[in-house]
């Protein structure tokens, strides 16, 4: 579930390079101090958002209404940290959805000034790309330079499936430039139908394209779970626990929609193993999933502490490039 950034002026490509200069060394260092300080970060939550301070309570009214469900925190960066802190979350990943093509590079830059902080906040943004960019190279070189780790595609809020042609397209040079592609697959509750990113959408682009880090958020395709094992198992592809697992907390009785439900927790323990530890990453969405009731409900399933440790951080550091036991 998202809702469109709302941002103030657009910054000109030169303001943007300029600001990369002059931030490089500070994102480069805090990157470097978070990668030191590996063997303290045992769960990484890689799916979460948040909002700025100003907007947040609106943005968040706005998506519980459309969604019928209730968000955990007031969706701000230091709502984050503190629910980090309960959980014992190290690094949280933080996913931003640009709506507008125009916004591109602006979004962008104000996230990567963000991380010039993540070894202080464990809040470590990706970038955001739209399929109607035009120039979407460009911009892709630039999440690089950046120093983004990965990028976030919504199919559901472009109104463009994932296997359209710009999609590949960018889900290729993304894949170029060693990118980590985090996609929003399966069911959004927060809109309505097409669902714009199917497993077979996801299966295709695999075979298509090759991805070597792509990431189908909510265990490969909300409430599509029955496909997942069939199609996607044995492939090329990462999955989030993000908004999987627990109950729904719904804002009344009357708001639980065509009978939306989590996996149970035998049931996700089945898909883990059908699609391969190794290829599973912890992660809650929030605001719309307590990541203290997330870390406890993992905790308690019955993985060995290897798969445990694979799933709550091996995983994402091996993805992420931040050193592993």
């Amino acid at each position: 579930m998202q809702l469109k950034h709302e941002i103030g002026r657009i910054l000109s490509p030169e303001e943007i390079e300029k600001g990369l200069e002059a931030d490089r060394e500070a994102r480069d260092a805090a990157w470097q101090r978070v990668c030191d300080r590996a063997d303290e970060i045992s769960i990484i939550d890689f799916h979460t958002h948040i909002f700025p301070e100003k907007i947040a309570k609106r943005a968040l009214e706005k998506l519980s209404y459309d969604s019928g469900s209730k968000p955990f925190t007031g969706g701000t960066g230091k709502e984050l940290q503190a629910s980090m802190e309960k959980a014992g979350i190290g690094l949280s990943i933080v996913l931003p959805v640009i709506t507008n093509p125009a916004k591109v590079a602006h979004i962008n830059a104000g996230a990567a000034r963000q991380n010039c902080t993540v070894d202080e906040t464990g809040l470590l943004s990706f970038a955001g790309i739209h399929p109607e960019s035009e120039d979407y190279r460009g911009l892709l070189k630039m999440a690089k330079k950046l120093g983004f780790q990965g990028i976030k595609l919504h199919p559901d809020y472009y109104g463009v499936r994932f296997n359209d042609i710009r999609i590949k397209r960018i889900v290729d040079f993304a894949s170029e430039l060693d990118l980590i592609i985090v996609t929003h697959a399966g069911t959004d509750i927060g809109l309505y139908p097409p669902i714009c990113c199917t497993v077979d959408d996801v299966a295709e682009v695999v075979r298509d394209v090759r991805p070597g880090k792509l990431v189908a958020a909510h265990m490969g395709g909300w409430n599509n779970w029955d496909e997942v094992a069939e199609k996607l198992a044995g492939r090329e592809v990462y999955v989030d626990t993000a908004f999987s697992i627990g109950e729904i907390e719904w804002n009344t009785p009357e708001s639980a929609k065509y009978g939306f439900h989590q996996l149970s927790d035998e049931a996700f323990v089945q898909l883990v193993y059908a699609l391969g530890t190794d290829r599973v990453l912890f992660a809650t969405d929030s605001p719309w999933a307590e990541q203290m009731d997330y870390v406890n409900r993992m905790a308690a399933m019955p993985f060995t502490d290897r798969e445990r440790k694979m799933i709550f951080s091996g995983n994402a550091k091996r993805l992420l490039g931040i050193p592993a036991e």
